[in-house]
């Protein structure tokens, strides 16, 4: 029997620390594989292609819907227009390899849908709300054009996104709050470390 890697989905409400507790679990952890999702979305000052997401058109997008290698999609109405989010099949993926990505609730349902149960593990990253808007409103501020309504319009939905109904319905089990952001990487680290020798 072939072992069946996970895939250990970071996930949480807006600004909360996703993608930095991300970007520092990789760096620690060299046994993991990085799964990076797309996005039609324009890409922020100093993001790059391929780290944050793979940016691509909504073009490139439906030609992946096309061939059937669009695992979930999430389409957003935005004060921009409609930006998509989705995670691929890669084909140069290995089973037996474990990954970490970031996902919402709505792609971690899916997941488990394609993948089953026992590959997706659910790590959500709890971050009080006065925390999360000063780091967003700082982040779109360092843009070219703020966008600062999306901030609002994000901020919002995260309340009923992540409410306590919606974590218990997803059987979300594992969290941990981000406090002091060393210290969550610790604690995420062990767990996917104890995780990973089952």
């Amino acid at each position: 029997m072939i072992f069946m890697g996970r895939i250990y989905v970071i996930i949480g409400k807006s600004a909360s620390g996703k993608d930095t507790i991300c970007q520092e679990v990789f760096k620690r952890m060299p046994d993991l594989h990085l799964k990076v999702t797309c996005t039609t979305r324009p890409m922020r000052d100093g993001e790059r292609d391929g780290e944050e997401y793979h940016f691509l058109t909504e073009t490139e997008r439906d030609r992946l819907e096309e061939s059937g290698r669009i695992i979930e999609r999430r389409d957003y109405n935005t004060r921009e227009g409609v930006w998509s989010y989705f995670t691929t099949d890669d084909e140069s993926e290995k089973r037996e390899d474990n990954y970490l990505m970031i996902g919402t609730l709505e792609s971690c349902r899916k997941l488990i849908a394609y993948y089953g149960e026992d590959r997706i593990r659910p790590i959500y990253i709890e971050t009080d709300d006065y925390s999360r808007l000063r780091r967003a409103v700082e982040r779109e501020r360092s843009e070219k054009t703020p966008r600062y309504d999306e901030v609002c319009r994000r901020f919002l939905a995260d309340k009923d996104d992540f409410s306590e109904e919606q974590l218990e319905k997803n059987h979300i089990r594992v969290r941990f709050e981000n406090k002091d952001l060393d210290r969550t990487v610790n604690e995420v680290c062990r767990y996917i470390s104890e995780d990973m020798k089952g």
